[in-house]
């Protein structure tokens, strides 16, 4: 086992175990900012793991749920718009803690990683997984101002 395993692996055990308390048991406010956050915390993980096994086809794992993670829990913020206009999540500083670590994550494997195109391709998904996550937390939080669903 080496840094990239271990820390993968704590992101993994810490972090998943977390969210998955929080989608199982709770309000529909937890389950669903849990489902958010468990999308941010994989995704980071699956590119660690990348590094420590020498497997370039982890980082398309992770690009893959960078884009379709926050698409997924827009559309449970669709779909449940009215139940969470009653008691909208707040979770702010769970979603920045999350996107601290997915960027810390990110910069620690563009440094191993050196310049060229793995690097470009990192940035872009950590680009895609912290953009994505905060869009995905506010409009569970109550949505955009002059958006109107039709």
């Amino acid at each position: 086992m080496n840094g990239w395993t271990l820390a993968a692996a704590l992101g993994l055990a810490g972090g998943l175990g977390t969210a998955l308390w929080g989608v199982t048991t709770g309000p529909l406010r937890r389950r669903v900012v849990a489902q958010n956050l468990s999308t941010a915390l994989a995704c980071p993980s699956l590119l660690l793991l990348s590094q420590a096994y020498n497997r370039p086809s982890y980082v398309d794992l992770g690009l893959v749920l960078a884009l379709l993670g926050p698409v997924g829990t827009l559309v449970f913020a669709r779909l449940l718009a009215e139940e969470l206009a009653e008691d909208p999540p707040r979770a702010w500083g769970a979603t920045l803690t999350v996107a601290g670590l997915g960027a810390a994550a990110v910069i620690a494997l563009c440094v191993a990683t050196g310049p060229g195109r793995a690097m470009a391709k990192l940035l872009v998904i950590g680009a895609l997984l912290i953009s994505g996550n905060i869009i995905a937390s506010r409009a569970l939080s109550g949505g955009f101002r002059g958006v109107r669903g039709g």
